[in-house]
């Protein structure tokens, strides 16, 4: 069983963030984007948790990649911000290159709105916003030894 904490859109809010992470102890964190190098905090005061990031709209310069496939256990997770698929108003671009990544889930950002839905077989999770609006909020996500996935929202 491998836990991940999913985090998005922190916009240099980092603190709540990192209380997660103290607090849930999970094997990976995950972030999808705006203010990617908010990630650098807990690269250093969590140096034995993998932190994995994608770049938003608002990380101009930034050296994370626009997408990227993290495996998992048994399941491969496909991160976008979300900004380049349209997530705005649909959610298919997003599942259609998940799918062709053969992942298993899709996890975005974007739209500051929590969100976890399955879509043709792929699980679609965005965390909502970690650091700017006016629910926030962060997504814990598990990934069985059998491929199974449960995700859940939680607020901050």
């Amino acid at each position: 069983m491998i836990r991940a904490a999913v985090f998005s859109d922190t916009h240099a809010n980092t603190a709540r963030m990192v209380r997660t992470v103290r607090s849930y102890r999970p094997d990976i964190v995950l972030h999808l984007g705006d203010h990617a190098r908010d990630t650098d905090i807990l690269r250093r005061e969590f140096p034995d948790i993998p932190v994995f990031s994608v770049c938003g709209n608002c990380d101009f310069g930034d050296s994370a990649p626009e997408t990227l496939v993290v495996p998992l256990g048994p399941v491969r997770l496909f991160l976008a911000h979300g900004h380049q698929y349209n997530v705005r108003w649909t959610l298919d671009y997003l599942v259609y290159a998940a799918q062709e990544a053969g992942a298993k889930g899709a996890l975005f950002g974007h739209t500051h709105e929590a969100a976890n839905v399955e879509i043709g077989g792929v699980q679609v999770v965005n965390p909502g916003t970690a650091g700017k609006g006016l629910t926030l909020s962060w997504a814990s996500l598990t990934v069985f030894d059998n491929g199974g996935v449960a995700c859940e929202i939680h607020e901050l």
